[in-house]
């Protein structure tokens, strides 16, 4: 990936980190987005210009286009542009459906769903006029199969999956790929904030006895950036331990 610049949302932690560090470990520049610490994500950039390449961090509420396009704007100008894209940046408000707010409701799909959009969108001409480019989309295993307590991510996380098909299809005449990758339970803060005797009993159901790690995740990710997935789009890999086979 010598040349090739990646942009992540959510890159200063969890999987969207590992991705990060693994596209800039394959040599590609690296760009972070992320609505919480500057600092966290600065970290994750220290961490790629160590191995070599060029990365930065942006702060930005994915949710908000404006703030889209300005952060698009910082990239490219240090950069000179994307050729990879990865929408990860995710939030939960896990409740039962009879106790969730309306507001936890579109808080949700409002980043999971909406920023992955307005990041597609910020972009889409872009990757039309280059007739190449990478979108990688993390979706989830709940947003294949649901999952009680999170009417609002599965939701968001089954759009996901939608949207990325339909880019899919859009962009293909220009040579880009549109994927998704829906990750089970994976080790990360998200995961580690669970309940925990909740947690222990979904791992019986997992055929291969663990959770993931970031880096399994970040894998697939590097997979589907380079040039050997170029006859793959609109899919979905699942990364979950065999959870959940169709």
């Amino acid at each position: 990936m010598q040349g090739k610049i990646a942009l992540v949302t959510g890159g200063a932690r969890g999987i969207g980190r590992a991705i990060a560090l693994r596209l800039a470990g394959e040599g590609a520049d690296i760009a972070i987005l992320d609505a919480g610490s500057l600092e966290l994500s600065e970290q994750t950039a220290q961490e790629a210009r160590a191995l070599g390449v060029r990365a930065m961090a942006v702060r930005c509420d994915i949710t908000d286009y404006d703030q889209v396009v300005e952060a698009v704007g910082k990239v490219k100008e240090a950069l000179g542009g994307v050729d990879i894209l990865v929408n990860n940046a995710g939030i939960t408000r896990d409740k039962l459906a009879l106790r969730m707010s309306p507001e936890d409701f579109d808080a949700v799909l409002s980043v999971n769903l909406k920023g992955t959009f307005l990041m597609i969108k910020a972009l889409y001409a872009d990757f039309m006029k280059k007739r190449a480019g990478r979108i990688i989309n993390i979706a989830s295993i709940s947003g294949l199969m649901g999952n009680a307590g999170q009417a609002n991510y599965s939701a968001s996380k089954a759009g996901v999956v939608g949207l990325t098909k339909t880019i899919a299809r859009e962009l293909a005449s220009r040579g880009v790929t549109c994927n998704a990758i829906a990750p089970g339970f994976i080790e990360t803060p998200m995961t580690a904030s669970m309940n925990q005797d909740a947690l222990q009993e979904a791992l019986k159901s997992i055929p291969l006895r663990r959770m993931g790690k970031p880096e399994d995740v970040a894998a697939v990710a590097a997979f589907l950036a380079s040039d050997g997935a170029g006859y793959i789009t609109g899919s979905v890999i699942n990364v979950d331990g065999g959870f959940f086979m169709r």
